[in-house]
């Protein structure tokens, strides 16, 4: 089944608490592991990341030992098994198997009683180990191997998606530079541009529009690096159009001008200019200036009104109790929420 991230999250954690093994598939870049630790910070379990494409079928067998005059096999350190301490300031651990659909037929055998049995070996895992698996799509050209239907049954599958609403508010939540969550706003198709026969160095995604974000923090606009270095990140033709974008920021009248006169101010028709807008207006809005920033947006189309204050919220939760905001809320709030 084919579910979003924040879908995802609360249908993992559910699987975790039936003690069952998610696999999450998706294309490359859209966030799997990112989840994974969203998931284990929450609550407060320590990351294990092991990637089985790399692994051989000892690191979850055991490796061979001689034990008296016995043969039998140890686990790898990689793994708490039962009598092990947890660490300090966590709950548990969180066993991410990850890459595994480009797993060997052989090391997905021997994951079989690991993800069912939760044991290596004849080790049992501690039982405060919890355990997802993750893996890329076979029709991305994503180096993948066939799943047998043995593998397949022990596991409960989810498909992930990109929605381009959902990444804007996270980002916005998380700091990333306003231009580019209005830019995707905007174009929501440039936010995941990935095609298996893409021809290009890169694609735009959200791990590579998070790479661009911490590019702008360190080069400015100006700077003649910028474009080949974020062409480098989410592609030539996505950094131009991108910065072509960014343009329009030159352009828009400053805050101070718009919280001197909101109502002289013109307001512009056309839509790119109009998603600039929204974003400038929302990274600047402060509870200082916002009475008088609201009498401008007010003025805006009521989508671009919406835009605006989603965005406000999002970047500066304390907005939202704002008097302006509050009474803009009370009038339009079926439209924000």
């Amino acid at each position: 089944m084919k579910v979003r991230v924040s879908q995802a999250i609360s249908m993992i954690t559910a699987f975790i608490r039936a003690h069952l093994v998610p696999m999450v598939t998706g294309s490359p870049g859209i966030g799997k592991s990112q989840i994974i630790h969203k998931i284990a910070a929450e609550y407060k379990l320590k990351v294990i990341d092991l990637r089985l494409s790399q692994c051989d079928p000892t690191d979850l067998a055991g490796f061979p030992t001689i034990k008296g005059n016995k043969a039998g096999y140890a686990p790898m350190d990689t793994f708490p098994i039962e009598g092990d301490v947890i660490p300090e300031g966590y709950n548990g651990w969180l066993l991410f198997l990850d890459e595994m659909s480009s797993a060997s037929p052989a090391v997905q055998a021997a994951s079989y009683k690991l993800v069912l049995d939760r044991m290596v070996g004849t080790h049992t895992l501690h039982k405060n180990v919890a355990i997802v698996c993750a893996g890329n799509l076979e029709t991305d050209n994503a180096i993948v191997q066939p799943m047998s239907t043995a593998l397949q049954s022990r596991l409960v599958h989810l498909e992930l998606v990109v929605d381009a609403l959902e990444w804007v508010d996270w980002a916005t939540t998380n700091a990333i530079d306003h231009r580019i969550t209005s830019y995707i706003n905007f174009k929501p198709g440039s936010l995941y541009t990935f095609k298996p026969d893409h021809t290009e160095c890169t694609y735009a995604s959200p791990r590579t529009w998070e790479f661009a974000d911490r590019i702008l923090k360190i080069v400015g606009t100006d700077s003649r690096d910028l474009k080949p270095m974020l062409a480098g990140t989410i592609s030539e033709g996505v950094a131009s159009e991108f910065l072509s974008f960014c343009k329009h920021f030159d352009s828009l009248p400053t805050i101070s001008a718009i919280v001197q006169s909101p109502d002289a101010i013109q307001v512009p028709h056309e839509p790119s200019i109009l998603f600039a807008m929204t974003g400038a207006l929302s990274h600047n809005a402060s509870m200082d200036n916002f009475e008088q920033l609201m009498k401008f947006i007010k003025r805006l189309p009521l989508e671009f009104q919406v835009v605006c204050l989603r965005e406000t919220v999002r970047r500066n939760k304390a907005m939202l109790g704002h008097k302006a905001a509050q009474q803009w809320i009370a009038q339009n709030a079926t439209e924000l929420f």
